[in-house]
């Protein structure tokens, strides 16, 4: 058994989340669903990335530089 392409993302996605979080990955990987496929293992309720909203200006211009 190996893994799909998307099971990768989700993992890579948990660890985004996690660290710019500074939150344990652990409960997340441990809550999904998995399910064998023809493409390897896939993660049917995949993470998704909240980005903090308490950006400063400064921040979100140095972006648009």
């Amino acid at each position: 058994m190996q893994l799909s392409n998307q099971a990768i993302g989700a993992i890579m996605m948990a660890l985004q989340e996690s660290l710019l979080h500074q939150t344990d990955i652990v409960p997340v990987i441990q809550g999904w669903k998995l399910q064998n496929s023809n493409e390897g293992l896939i993660v049917t309720n995949p993470p998704t990335v909240r980005m903090p909203t308490d950006l400063d200006e400064e921040d979100t211009s140095a972006d648009a530089e």
